[in-house]
């Protein structure tokens, strides 16, 4: 009787303890009902970065440098002497072009004035027709040679105003790679320097054909869909956010024939002077999916490259292979295919789950 009474205790204490397990596994899973929502999707592309204005700069004279104006990396204003170029043979020249000028204008002036006389005489039978008309015909030799003449202090003038590099636009100045006493000239592979206005900037990037036919057929056209897309953000190299928010202002209406892309280009403000001319970044394109199945990652698991999760059927788990949308927002899926509003699945640790087990509906 003894022994009797000892064993029915012990199978009492084990099936106390069964069910306390059971009740622990029981309620240590999270679960959900599946709903639909909107999701705001970021995918990204990479960018190139210019400055709204990239200026380089060279000479539209020859000669050597004798003064450099600006450091490397300053900032420059339109109009701001960058370099001056030996300006002595430039100033012999426009005093030889203005010496011309007063030699013609004293030949002009004879010319006139032999003309009007022989004007005076013709009439008084004088000279002849001939003499007259060479007259005259000198006149006219004395007035184009003072217009070649005053065409060439033009443009002595000239050549000497551009013995001193002016910045065309305000921006910032590049490395300098050339230093004072270099021959330079208008045909110099490198230029002086270059200059970009930086105060806001592209980003360039492309996307594969078929991005481009979705959005014609979101938005019904190439300018409509620059219009109405939303504002893009930009990430930085360091990974870190952009402050500003940019928008679309270009999309090539050709397809490149190499790559099957079509690049786009999205204009951001620069007022702190972050990005700069050649930087590499990332545009982060977003896209709204209305009325979806949400998921969070943790109520996945994969097999194989397939994702799965655990349905909750009549109170126990069910393996459920799911198509989730290639763009996520890190934490999230989008569910495609494989589930429905209203269905029920386990929310948290579903690596952990097995099939079969009985799962109380403690919703998350």
């Amino acid at each position: 009787m003894k022994h009797f009474i000892l064993a029915f205790f012990l199978s009492s204490v084990l099936m106390s303890c069964k069910n306390q397990q059971a009740e622990t596994a029981s309620s240590s899973y999270k679960t959900m009902t599946v709903s639909k929502s909107d999701r705001l999707l970021k995918s990204d592309y990479a960018a190139t970065v210019t400055g709204r204005q990239h200026v380089e700069i060279r000479p539209q004279v020859s000669g050597t440098i004798t003064r450099i104006c600006i450091n490397e990396g300053a900032p420059v204003r339109k109009g701001q002497v960058l370099f001056v170029i030996d300006q002595v043979p430039y100033k012999a020249a426009l005093q030889t072009a203005r010496a011309n000028v007063k030699t013609a204008k004293a030949k002009l002036a004879t010319a006139r004035l032999t003309a009007r006389s022989k004007e005076e005489l013709h009439k008084e039978n004088v000279v002849s027709d001939y003499d007259l008309q060479t007259a005259r015909n000198a006149q006219a030799e004395a007035e184009a040679a003072l217009a070649q003449a005053e065409a060439e202090e033009v443009n002595a003038r000239n050549n000497l105003s551009y013995t001193e590099v002016k910045s065309p636009v305000d921006g910032v100045a590049s490395m300098i790679p050339y230093k004072v006493g270099a021959l330079v000239n208008s045909s110099i592979s490198e230029p002086l320097v270059t200059v970009s206005d930086d105060s806001s900037v592209y980003a360039y990037f492309s996307l594969a054909e078929n991005q481009v036919l979705d959005l014609l057929q979101q938005y019904g056209s190439l300018q409509k869909a620059i219009e109405d897309m939303p504002e893009v953000e930009l990430e930085m190299s360091n990974g870190k956010i952009f402050a500003h928010k940019g928008r679309i202002d270009a999309i090539s209406g050709t397809i490149d024939n190499g790559t099957g892309s079509v690049s786009l280009r999205a204009e951001f403000t620069n007022p702190e002077g972050l990005l700069r001319n050649g930087s590499s970044v990332k545009v982060l394109l977003p896209s709204m999916r209305k009325q979806c199945i949400v998921i969070p990652q943790t109520a996945t698991y994969e097999i194989q490259n397939k994702t799965f999760v655990y349905k909750i059927v009549d109170g126990y788990t069910k393996s459920q292979s799911i198509e989730v949308f290639k763009l996520n927002n890190g934490t999230e899926y989008i569910v495609e295919s494989g589930l429905k509003a209203g269905d029920t699945i386990v929310a948290e640790g579903a690596g952990l789950v097995k099939e079969g087990i009985k799962i109380d509906h403690t919703q998350k």
